[in-house]
């Protein structure tokens, strides 16, 4: 089965980092990946926790068929950049798609994003939303190029969240804890024990 973190990470070259990076204010190219790869890893665990009752995952299944249909991966430069504007105008919707995933910890997760990459908060935040229909779009593609109902969408989470190399299961975990917990920041602390050098190490590109 496919990794969907993966399949995202492999999308950000050289090109489109120099997109986003311009998208978000002339970031550094570097920060910028390093920031891309976390919201990756943040984003695909929440949706795995999202979906580990059927419930959850029968909502995903939906929300993808309605919105996120994967159509979005055929240009991505086009969509992220705004040379290309999708029918269905929630395709795009990254604030939305941020605020049902994290809710009222979204200023936290940038905040944790914002000091392992180096990027500034507003950037992040702005690189968040950029990236959120990514995420749901290639989770859409994978959906209906597989004909995935809800159970195989909530086990392809599970895998991606389970199945990166050893060296990174300290930093997901790190995020399955970041989802877990009842936004009292605490996280802070955590990701200051870790050292902002370590988790750009585990997010660098190869």
């Amino acid at each position: 089965m496919e990794n969907l973190i993966d399949l995202l990470q492999g999308q950000l070259s050289d090109d489109l980092l120099g997109q986003l990076s311009q998208k978000i204010g002339g970031a550094d190219k570097q920060q910028t990946a390093v920031a891309a790869n976390g919201i990756f890893s943040m984003l695909t665990s929440a949706l795995s926790k999202n979906t580990q009752s059927q419930a959850g995952a029968n909502e995903l299944s939906s929300v993808l068929d309605r919105d996120h249909d994967g159509s979005i991966m055929d240009d991505l430069a086009g969509f992220l950049g705004g040379q290309r504007q999708p029918q269905n105008t929630s395709m795009l919707n990254g604030a939305g798609i941020l605020r049902h995933l994290l809710g009222g910890k979204q200023s936290n997760a940038v905040e944790m994003i914002s000091r392992m990459s180096g990027l500034g908060s507003d950037k992040t935040g702005n690189l968040m939303m950029t990236l959120a229909p990514m995420v749901l779009g290639m989770l859409g593609k994978q959906k209906r190029q597989n004909n995935m109902d809800g159970g195989a969408l909530a086990q392809l989470l599970s895998n991606s969240v389970d199945g990166q190399v050893q060296e990174k299961r300290k930093e997901l975990g790190l995020f399955g804890k970041f989802i877990d917990q009842d936004g009292d920041g605490d996280i802070m602390d955590d990701l200051g024990d870790m050292g902002t050098k370590f988790l750009g190490g585990l997010f660098g590109r190869k």
